[in-house]
């Protein structure tokens, strides 16, 4: 069962959380990952995805310009019925992570998506609206996004 994450990275930030992120996603048996930038997408491997987890740094408290252009352009799959899920990368707790996710899950609900985060109710760690990266993440700290990357793979194996 394919699993794409879908990013957009300036820095080199969100790309390095999604790949990070895969890594959980590989954790779960069955699921096939594919990490692209929006600039390069792999059509074919998307259109198989059963769950799409997209990327995105945060800007002036929101998502990217390229981001959100990305999702309001982009016609050659139709999201509807997969899952979805959201990270966002920040350089400050308070710089607005969780507006641009949620203007990402804006776009995903509209287009027909399931969205998911694993929520408190998985226990800790607690991810609410989707995983927040601020200013990175060392190589020793990789627990969040992994468990995250974890628990969409199970949901997706859950649900198809």
């Amino acid at each position: 069962m394919k699993v794409s994450i879908v990013y957009h990275s300036k820095s080199g930030k969100t790309k390095h959380i999604g790949e990070i992120i895969k890594l959980g996603l590989e954790e779960v048996d069955g699921i096939e990952v594919k990490c692209m930038d929006i600039e390069n997408i792999d059509v074919e491997f998307l259109k198989e995805s059963k769950g799409v987890i997209f990327g995105t740094p945060t800007y002036l408290a929101n998502t990217t310009w390229k981001m959100k252009k990305w999702l309001e352009e982009f016609r050659d799959v139709n999201f509807g019925g997969k899952l979805g899920a959201v990270y966002a990368t920040a350089d400050y707790v308070w710089g607005g992570a969780d507006t641009a996710i949620l203007t990402v899950i804006n776009h995903l609900m509209v287009k027909g998506m399931l969205v998911y985060s694993g929520g408190a109710s998985l226990g800790k760690p607690y991810i609410h609206l989707g995983y927040v990266s601020v200013n990175g993440v060392n190589d020793e700290d990789t627990e969040v996004p992994t468990t995250f990357g974890k628990r969409i793979g199970e949901k997706v194996k859950e649900l198809f």
